[in-house]
């Protein structure tokens, strides 16, 4: 039997795909630009080494695009995509793609849907025509659609009780409250439970198209015949999606809102407004975050709330560069007694890089990790094929990974300074903590 040997070579192939480029060899990766006979475009990267590819995909417009009082649905497809298409249904499906080890997944962000596809290259046209059914012809045969329901719900009903995730929620319900990017991503219980198949049909047929498709491949495979495989697998996508536009928004901020819960640690989520990925401070501001708390053990707020006072096992910060609202957001978990000082310390940090106490040491510090951890993010075919669709969507140009670096090494202390100030707001904050906090 073939199945067996399938998933064994698979198995191996991801094992090694960790190494399938060494750290230099991703840096200096070649990206090739491929266009298909029928016009469809990719990003890539041949590796040849290891009868292996992965691919990634991107549709623009993800949850925040999902019809008030329809929340989920965009997640709820990306859970139904794989449950049975074309002429075999569910079982089937998912039968051929374990036979032969293809590994095929969707998923649903605020302003994205995105896939992920892996096989061998023995199996990669099958894995192809899969893919091809998966998106134009989905079955959403009553069994899947309501057993994906049901997990859904319970998902949902378990981070009911999970005090990050209502963090989460309640800070983005606060900040983007009355708007899209406001509204959960997998949805409410009530919301999903009115998901009719007509809804999921309709997000397929007008959200999954050509004109909003992004593609990123790495791994074993000639331009020559990626070509071929995307027509096959994408060919007979809408050539249009229905436009629907978001418009641009900023969070609300300025306010710290504390929900109590009866458990035994606190977690905090703290944001404000951010950066677009195109503002030409970006990489100042990537900068800034890493040495503010986007670089573990090493930032500020680490050694202020863990090191120096064991506050909190973690603490980070992160730019989340949404379409039409960029946001600058962190968070931690901590005792509920330790609540305020926790907080007190984190708006201390955060005055403090806001004022531009920011030294050249640590701005050094920061470049040197920033550019020599790069082409680890680049060691496995699957995020080679993630970053080259990144790459695209944000248009960084096909010779990124080249320049990247140099953007890092640009950033001067007078430029993380400057923009600290411009980022950091320290009265715009808005801060929910779930937990045991004090009374309201």
């Amino acid at each position: 039997m073939i199945e067996r040997g399938a998933k064994v070579a698979l198995g191996a192939a991801l094992a090694l795909g960790v190494l399938t480029m060494s750290p230099a060899a991703g840096a200096a990766a070649k990206v090739e630009r491929v266009v298909s006979p029928g016009g469809i475009e990719a990003y890539l990267v041949r590796e040849p080494s290891i009868p292996f590819l992965s691919m990634s995909i991107h549709f623009a417009g993800g949850s925040a695009l999902d019809p008030s009082g329809k929340e989920g649905l965009a997640y709820m497809v990306s859970g139904l995509l794989d449950e049975g298409a074309g002429a075999l249904d569910s079982q089937a499906f998912r039968t051929e793609l374990e036979d032969l080890a293809i590994r095929l997944s969707f998923d649903a962000e605020r302003d994205s849907f995105t896939g992920e596809l892996k096989t061998l290259s023995q199996h990669r046209r099958r894995a192809f025509e899969l893919l091809r059914l998966a998106l134009t012809e989905p079955r959403f045969d009553p069994e899947p659609v309501e057993r994906i329901r049901h997990q859904i719900e319970a998902s949902l009903r378990r981070s009911s009780e999970d005090p990050e995730y209502l963090a989460s929620l309640a800070w983005f319900g606060t900040a983007f409250a009355g708007q899209p990017y406001g509204r959960p991503v997998r949805g409410t219980l009530e919301s999903v439970a009115g998901l009719e198949v007509a809804d999921l049909r309709t997000f397929v047929s007008t959200r999954l198209a050509k004109d909003n498709l992004t593609v990123g491949v790495a791994g074993d495979v000639t331009a020559e015949e990626l070509g071929r495989l995307l027509d096959l697998a994408f060919g007979d996508l809408p050539a249009a999606s229905t436009p629907v536009a978001l418009a641009t928004s900023a969070p609300r901020g300025g306010q710290t809102i504390f929900e109590r819960r009866d458990v035994p640690q606190s977690q905090v989520i703290f944001g404000e407004a951010g950066l677009r990925r195109d503002d030409p401070d970006y990489y100042a501001a990537y900068v800034a975050n890493h040495i503010l708390g986007g670089g573990g053990f090493t930032s500020l707020l680490t050694e202020e709330v863990r090191e120096k006072r064991g506050l909190a096992y973690s603490v980070y910060s992160y730019l989340y560069p949404l379409e039409q609202a960029p946001i600058w957001l962190g968070g931690l978990g901590t005792s509920n007694r330790s609540v305020d000082e926790a907080l007190r310390l984190v708006r201390q940090e955060i005055e403090r890089v806001a004022r531009g106490e920011i030294s050249q040491e640590r701005l050094d510090d920061a470049k040197t990790y920033l550019t020599g951890s790069f082409p680890l993010r680049l060691t496995g075919n699957d995020r080679i094929a993630q970053t080259l669709v990144g790459m695209q969507v944000d248009d960084l140009g096909i010779d990124y990974l080249e320049r990247r670096n140099a953007y890092i090494e640009a950033v001067t202390l007078a430029d993380v300074r400057r923009v600290a100030q411009r980022l950091y707001q320290p009265d715009q904050l808005l801060v929910v903590v779930v937990g045991g906090a004090r009374d309201a």
